[in-house]
Protein backbone atom coordinates (compact mmCIF):
# COMPACT_ATOMS: atom_id res chain seq x y z
CA UNK A 1 0.00 0.00 0.00
CA UNK A 2 3.14 2.01 0.77
CA UNK A 3 4.65 1.46 -2.50
CA UNK A 4 1.04 2.28 -4.34
CA UNK A 5 0.53 5.82 -2.45
CA UNK A 6 4.12 6.84 -3.17
CA UNK A 7 3.86 6.02 -6.61
CA UNK A 8 0.06 8.18 -7.08
CA UNK A 9 2.14 11.30 -5.07
CA UNK A 10 5.05 10.52 -7.75
CA UNK A 11 2.77 10.64 -11.24
CA UNK A 12 0.81 13.63 -9.57
CA UNK A 13 4.33 15.67 -8.95
CA UNK A 14 5.02 14.69 -12.35
CA UNK A 15 2.08 15.48 -14.16
CA UNK A 16 1.94 18.90 -12.15
CA UNK A 17 5.65 19.68 -13.36
CA UNK A 18 4.75 18.66 -16.48
CA UNK A 19 1.69 21.11 -16.43
CA UNK A 20 3.76 23.84 -15.16
CA UNK A 21 6.66 23.55 -17.97
CA UNK A 22 3.56 23.64 -20.56
CA UNK A 23 2.01 26.45 -19.46
CA UNK A 24 5.71 28.30 -18.89
CA UNK A 25 6.38 27.46 -22.52
CA UNK A 26 3.18 28.77 -23.98
CA UNK A 27 3.54 32.35 -21.75
CA UNK A 28 7.16 32.55 -23.26
CA UNK A 29 5.78 31.45 -26.42
CA UNK A 30 3.11 34.55 -25.91
CA UNK A 31 5.89 36.93 -25.05
CA UNK A 32 8.01 36.45 -27.86
CA UNK A 33 5.20 36.46 -30.02
CA UNK A 34 4.16 39.84 -28.58
CA UNK A 35 7.45 41.29 -28.56
CA UNK A 36 8.18 40.42 -32.00
CA UNK A 37 5.03 42.43 -33.41
CA UNK A 38 5.94 44.95 -31.23
CA UNK A 39 9.33 45.21 -32.86
CA UNK A 40 8.10 44.93 -36.41
CA UNK A 41 4.90 47.25 -35.73
CA UNK A 42 7.92 49.92 -35.01
CA UNK A 43 10.64 49.18 -37.85
CA UNK A 44 6.70 49.17 -40.47
CA UNK A 45 6.48 52.40 -39.67
CA UNK A 46 10.25 53.77 -40.09
CA UNK A 47 10.59 55.80 -42.94
CA UNK A 48 13.92 56.94 -41.78
CA UNK A 49 17.07 54.57 -41.33
CA UNK A 50 18.69 57.17 -38.84
CA UNK A 51 15.65 56.76 -36.40
CA UNK A 52 15.84 53.30 -36.31
CA UNK A 53 17.63 52.89 -33.14
CA UNK A 54 16.11 55.36 -31.21
CA UNK A 55 12.71 53.96 -32.11
CA UNK A 56 13.77 49.95 -31.37
CA UNK A 57 15.74 50.89 -28.26
CA UNK A 58 12.67 51.15 -25.54
CA UNK A 59 11.31 48.29 -27.09
CA UNK A 60 14.30 46.19 -27.25
CA UNK A 61 15.11 47.12 -23.49
CA UNK A 62 11.52 45.44 -22.65
CA UNK A 63 11.61 42.09 -24.19
CA UNK A 64 15.66 41.56 -23.63
CA UNK A 65 17.66 41.06 -20.87
CA UNK A 66 20.92 43.19 -21.77
CA UNK A 67 22.45 42.80 -18.34
CA UNK A 68 22.44 38.91 -18.75
CA UNK A 69 23.54 38.81 -22.03
CA UNK A 70 26.50 41.15 -20.75
CA UNK A 71 27.30 39.42 -17.71
CA UNK A 72 27.42 36.11 -19.87
CA UNK A 73 29.32 37.99 -22.83
CA UNK A 74 32.08 39.05 -20.44
CA UNK A 75 32.21 35.83 -18.89
CA UNK A 76 33.71 34.68 -15.71
CA UNK A 77 35.81 37.92 -15.60
CA UNK A 78 32.29 39.90 -14.69
CA UNK A 79 33.10 39.52 -11.23
CA UNK A 80 36.13 41.29 -11.50
CA UNK A 81 34.55 44.53 -12.49
CA UNK A 82 32.75 46.61 -9.32
CA UNK A 83 29.45 47.90 -9.61
CA UNK A 84 30.00 50.92 -11.80
CA UNK A 85 32.08 48.91 -14.17
CA UNK A 86 29.15 46.52 -14.14
CA UNK A 87 26.72 49.54 -15.05
CA UNK A 88 29.11 50.78 -17.84
CA UNK A 89 29.18 47.55 -19.48
CA UNK A 90 25.57 47.02 -19.67
CA UNK A 91 25.26 50.36 -20.98
CA UNK A 92 27.93 49.68 -23.72
CA UNK A 93 26.63 46.04 -24.35
CA UNK A 94 22.95 47.32 -25.14
CA UNK A 95 24.00 50.23 -27.22
CA UNK A 96 26.10 48.13 -29.11
CA UNK A 97 23.47 45.07 -29.66
CA UNK A 98 20.79 47.40 -30.13
CA UNK A 99 22.48 49.13 -32.90
CA UNK A 100 23.95 46.30 -34.62
CA UNK A 101 20.45 45.04 -34.59
CA UNK A 102 18.74 47.74 -35.79
CA UNK A 103 21.32 48.16 -38.90
CA UNK A 104 19.48 45.44 -40.10
CA UNK A 105 16.35 46.74 -41.03
CA UNK A 106 15.91 48.38 -44.09
CA UNK A 107 13.03 50.59 -44.18
CA UNK A 108 10.16 49.61 -46.14
CA UNK A 109 11.05 46.24 -45.99
CA UNK A 110 9.24 44.16 -43.79
CA UNK A 111 10.59 40.26 -42.58
CA UNK A 112 8.79 37.50 -41.62
CA UNK A 113 9.37 35.24 -38.90
CA UNK A 114 7.71 31.52 -38.87
CA UNK A 115 8.03 29.92 -35.32
CA UNK A 116 8.41 26.20 -35.23
CA UNK A 117 8.03 24.33 -31.93
CA UNK A 118 9.06 25.77 -28.08
CA UNK A 119 11.68 23.45 -26.24
CA UNK A 120 11.61 24.01 -23.05
CA UNK A 121 15.58 22.69 -21.90
CA UNK A 122 15.13 23.39 -17.87
CA UNK A 123 12.41 25.03 -15.83
CA UNK A 124 12.20 28.74 -16.53
CA UNK A 125 14.02 28.54 -19.92
CA UNK A 126 12.41 27.75 -23.37
CA UNK A 127 14.20 27.89 -27.12
CA UNK A 128 11.87 29.52 -29.71
CA UNK A 129 13.62 28.13 -32.93
CA UNK A 130 12.26 30.41 -35.90
CA UNK A 131 13.07 31.03 -39.61
CA UNK A 132 13.52 34.40 -40.19
CA UNK A 133 12.61 35.56 -44.11
CA UNK A 134 13.95 38.58 -45.33
CA UNK A 135 15.24 40.71 -48.53
CA UNK A 136 14.40 36.87 -50.05
CA UNK A 137 16.86 35.25 -47.53
CA UNK A 138 15.86 33.00 -45.00
CA UNK A 139 17.66 32.82 -41.18
CA UNK A 140 17.48 29.95 -38.71
CA UNK A 141 17.16 32.03 -35.56
CA UNK A 142 16.38 31.02 -32.11
CA UNK A 143 15.21 32.76 -28.98
CA UNK A 144 16.55 31.74 -25.57
CA UNK A 145 14.31 33.12 -23.69
CA UNK A 146 14.36 32.77 -19.50
CA UNK A 147 12.13 33.92 -16.59
CA UNK A 148 13.54 36.39 -14.50
CA UNK A 149 9.95 37.48 -13.08
CA UNK A 150 8.79 38.03 -16.55
CA UNK A 151 10.20 36.84 -19.28
CA UNK A 152 13.21 38.13 -21.56
CA UNK A 153 15.65 36.89 -24.19
CA UNK A 154 19.05 35.85 -22.70
CA UNK A 155 20.34 35.04 -25.99
CA UNK A 156 19.99 34.41 -29.63
CA UNK A 157 21.05 31.78 -31.79
CA UNK A 158 21.53 33.19 -35.87
CA UNK A 159 22.55 30.02 -38.22
CA UNK A 160 24.19 28.55 -34.95
CA UNK A 161 26.36 31.67 -34.18
CA UNK A 162 25.40 32.52 -30.07
CA UNK A 163 25.25 36.40 -29.89
CA UNK A 164 26.21 35.57 -26.26
CA UNK A 165 29.17 33.34 -26.94
CA UNK A 166 30.28 35.65 -30.19
CA UNK A 167 30.48 38.49 -27.41
CA UNK A 168 32.30 36.53 -24.77
CA UNK A 169 35.17 35.37 -27.47
CA UNK A 170 36.13 39.07 -28.06
CA UNK A 171 35.08 40.30 -24.32
CA UNK A 172 36.84 37.48 -22.65
CA UNK A 173 40.24 38.22 -24.78
CA UNK A 174 39.91 41.95 -23.78
CA UNK A 175 39.41 40.65 -19.71
CA UNK A 176 42.57 38.73 -19.77
CA UNK A 177 44.60 41.69 -21.63
CA UNK A 178 44.02 44.51 -19.97
CA UNK A 179 41.06 43.17 -16.76
CA UNK A 180 37.92 45.06 -16.16
CA UNK A 181 38.83 48.30 -17.67
CA UNK A 182 40.02 46.25 -20.68
CA UNK A 183 36.31 45.22 -21.02
CA UNK A 184 34.93 48.92 -20.76
CA UNK A 185 37.47 50.11 -22.85
CA UNK A 186 37.01 47.58 -25.84
CA UNK A 187 32.94 48.13 -25.45
CA UNK A 188 33.71 52.22 -25.45
CA UNK A 189 35.93 51.91 -28.79
CA UNK A 190 33.02 49.26 -30.12
CA UNK A 191 30.47 52.00 -29.59
CA UNK A 192 32.78 55.45 -31.00
CA UNK A 193 33.03 53.64 -34.22
CA UNK A 194 31.16 54.79 -37.18
CA UNK A 195 27.81 52.83 -37.61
Amino acid sequence: MNRLFFLNIGIALCFSLCSGLAADTEDAVKFLRSSVDEVLGVTNRITDASTVVDKLRPVLKKSVSFETMARRSVGPGWRQLDAAQQKRAVELFTTLVIRTYSSQFTPGEKPQLLFKTALSPAPGRVDMPTVAVYLGSKYDVTYRMEKEGSWKIADVVIEGVSLVANYRGQLDAQFKKGGAAGVVNSLEQSVARPK
